[in-house]
């Protein structure tokens, strides 16, 4: 697997990541000081090789280091701060 970066595509709020030319996305919603996200899809192809939990972690370091507020509306997100501590802070 290439190595590939997680861009935060901000025209369509959502955060991504292509691996082996399948796309998965993490949406959110900027309200004010406030990412909300809403929703993780990870394509079934790519599925079990932590592309999900790799997505996310880049998504709250990039809050983190804008210095927003974070709200798990999806699971996907909040499950991986329960497993995470060191992100908790973030959580609004």
């Amino acid at each position: 697997m290439s190595v590939e970066r997680v861009r935060d595509n901000r025209s369509e709020q959502e955060f991504e990541l292509t691996v082996a030319g399948e796309r998965a996305v993490a949406a959110y919603q900027l309200e004010g000081d406030t990412i909300v996200f809403t929703h993780t899809l990870v394509p079934p192809a790519i599925e079990g090789r932590g592309v999900g939990s790799r997505l996310i972690r880049a998504a709250l370091d990039s809050a983190r280091d804008q210095g927003l507020r974070v709200v798990p509306q999806c699971p996907f997100v909040r499950a991986f701060i329960e497993r995470h501590p060191e992100y908790r802070d973030l959580v609004r």
